[in-house]
């Protein structure tokens, strides 16, 4: 296959970096590390990590494909968590996921309906919210954590909710996997896809079509909302504790991870697939660290140079498979 055979497929598929990307740092970490990073159970953690990311990691691409940006997942993912554990202790835990997940919804509510109606920036009503929730959740642990007795995380509910683990991969992959099919339908075969993906191209040529602009940003933000709460949720079901600090900078993994996976931070472009596959890249990143003994800390020197690695290199692969 020549290069110039190659551009109407970058043109087509803005996740086809990421995918490159992955493959080459999993040959690389696969024959550093000794045996160590490829093997059934570090990768089965890695899936951990990428499937309640992921949640996340779906929401925000929805919100920045309408050219909205939404930084309060972290504290909404904490808040989700937080809320699972209180009331899995009380009543059934499904019913304790689906109030999580409630409350996420209404957190994306509140965001989403503070951008539409008053059209302040969402960065700065995001940023507020993101303060006010992350400060909620410390006040109400008072600086300790919620947890479930061990004796308690046993079922079949608590191994629907990542408590546990199926062929080696934490049950948590199924509800990830769920999503993503789940919201390919809705972009592709439902209006509302098409409206996304028109709101976040040229909003005054959607809202000139008929296309009620504010609701679609609104239901974004309430997926967003929702699966950041249920991420949390699970992640909270496999760890059985969770503190207020829950998700802290959780965010920038998202949105790198977005980034990485060919989603137009301006709107109008996205890839469910590719910024999953960011997700797969950056939690592959830290597992790798962690095994050759790097100080976590350089973690999120590496993710600041990706990050901008990533974003100069799609918009040079995007003008070199545009070019005659």
């Amino acid at each position: 296959m020549t290069l110039l055979a190659v551009k109407p497929l970058v043109r087509r598929h803005s996740e086809i970096g990421i995918f490159l990307i992955g493959a080459i740092l999993v040959a690389y970490f696969s024959a550093t590390s000794g045996g160590y990073w490829a093997n059934l159970y570090n990768v089965g953690t890695i899936m951990q990590q990428t499937s309640t990311l992921g949640l996340m990691v779906l929401g925000i691409a929805l919100v920045i494909t309408t050219g909205e940006i939404d930084i309060s997942v972290g504290s909404t993912f904490g808040v989700g968590a937080l809320v699972y554990l209180w009331l899995a202790l009380r009543i059934d835990p499904v019913l304790a996921a689906l109030c999580a997940t409630a409350v996420g919804a209404a957190i994306g509510t509140f965001n989403g309906v503070l951008v539409t109606r008053t059209n302040t920036p969402s960065l700065i009503i995001t940023l507020g919210s993101l303060m006010i929730f992350r400060g909620i959740a410390i006040a109400l642990t008072s600086g300790f954590a919620f947890s479930i007795p061990y004796k308690q995380r046993g079922g079949f509910t608590y191994w629907l909710l990542g408590g546990d683990t199926l062929l080696g991969f934490n049950t948590a992959l199924i509800w990830l996997v769920v999503s993503l099919v789940a919201l390919s339908v809705m972009l592709r075969l439902m209006p509302w896809g098409n409206r996304l993906l028109a709101v976040g191209g040229a909003s005054d040529s959607a809202l000139s079509r008929g296309v009620r602009v504010d609701r679609i940003k609104l239901s974004a933000f309430i997926l967003c909302g929702a699966l950041s709460a249920f991420g949390g949720a699970l992640e909270a079901g496999k760890l059985g504790s969770a503190d207020g600090s829950m998700g802290r900078l959780m965010e920038l993994q998202a949105i790198a991870s977005c980034v990485l996976g060919g989603t137009l931070l301006t709107g109008g472009r996205v890839s469910l697939f590719g910024a999953l596959a960011g997700a797969f890249v950056l939690s592959s990143i830290q597992s790798y660290l962690v095994i050759m003994g790097v100080a976590p800390q350089w973690f999120m020197v590496l993710l600041g140079v990706i990050v901008v690695a990533a974003a100069l290199g799609d918009r040079s692969l995007r003008q070199w498979a545009l070019r005659k």
